[in-house]
């Protein structure tokens, strides 16, 4: 619920920023904004079933086909409409069925697609969403590619989107890459034997960076794992320059792996998304990502201590 609050605060913000003008008084009658209300699930249903049947029914109520219904629409109202949606479908986040048939009901014109791209954008999309899901935006992607209404600079974006996104998928096997130490040595993700590892893509200097580190090291579960062995910590810094670097590396912890990526591979492969930074992916003994793209150490500690 916490969370939920967060992001509605956020957006509803940014979106109140952009809403349409309060029409004059003389007008108000008729110019009234237009407001979503979403399906309401059987009275029958116990609660978890009631979320299910909104998992695929949340939307009934909305005519996909009725684009001057977006003319009128209370974009703020149903931006909010839209974050509660994604919540709620969030307790599985690699399940993205849900959105896929959403995105095909939104594509029954260019302006209703445009609409859902410009809420999926903010929502599943953006560094600083906490509702942040490549995995419920491949969908979005799929549907702008699949339309035949954009050309084929109006597809570069979403392709190359499409194309990160697809990268590091939870449960599929992390990109590999060799990174440098300060000494010159260098090494591998894969070369790395723990029960899990910590990809901790970072920069020097960087605000959030510093809170993430120190949350790290402020974690008794993360730091007794480390003491263990039972987890490596890889901090990498992804771009060319090193003279930053070199003076902020004293202040990573001695039992972390403090590397840069040489030659900047990682970038100009497009093996992880540096679109924004920092990011933490957590990896199994087998470097499967278990947490992708996140900035949340209690989100890391939670999967650990789920998975027993």
């Amino acid at each position: 619920m916490r969370r939920l609050t967060i992001v509605l605060c956020v957006f509803l913000v940014a979106v109140s920023c952009g809403r349409r003008r309060t029409a004059p008084a003389s007008d108000a009658a008729t110019e009234r904004p237009a407001v979503f209300l979403p399906a309401i699930p059987p009275s029958r249903l116990e609660p978890a079933e009631q979320q299910e049947w909104l998992r695929w029914h949340y939307w009934d109520r909305f005519n996909f086909s009725d684009t001057l219904f977006l003319a009128r629409a209370d974009t703020t109202q149903l931006v909010e409409s839209y974050i509660r949606y994604i919540a709620l479908i969030s307790d599985r986040p690699t399940d993205a069925a849900p959105m896929d048939t959403l995105m095909r009901r939104a594509s029954a014109s260019r302006p209703m697609l445009d609409y859902f791209v410009m809420m999926a954008r903010m929502v599943l999309h953006d560094p600083n969403s906490p509702l942040r899901n490549d995995e419920f935006y491949i969908p979005v992607l799929e549907a702008q590619l699949r339309a035949p209404w954009y050309d084929e600079y109006e597809r570069i974006a979403p392709q190359y989107d499409l194309q990160i996104a697809r990268q590091n998928r939870i449960g599929h096997p992390a990109n590999d890459f060799r990174y440098t130490l300060a000494s010159g040595r260098s090494g591998t993700l894969y070369g790395l034997e723990a029960e899990y590892v910590l990809l901790f893509i970072n920069n020097p200097g960087c605000a959030m960076c510093r809170e993430i580190r120190e949350a790290i090291t402020s974690s008794p579960m993360l730091t007794e794992m480390i003491e263990r062995g039972r987890l490596k910590v890889l901090a990498i810094y992804p771009d060319e320059d090193l003279t930053e670097w070199r003076a902020y590396r004293d202040q990573m912890p001695s039992s972390w792996i403090n590397a840069y990526d040489d030659g900047c591979v990682i970038r100009e492969k497009s093996l992880y998304d540096l679109h924004a930074i920092p990011a933490l992916y957590l990896l199994d003994r087998n470097k499967r990502v278990l947490v992708k793209d996140s900035t949340d150490v209690a989100q890391i500690e939670e999967v650990i201590d789920r998975r027993g």
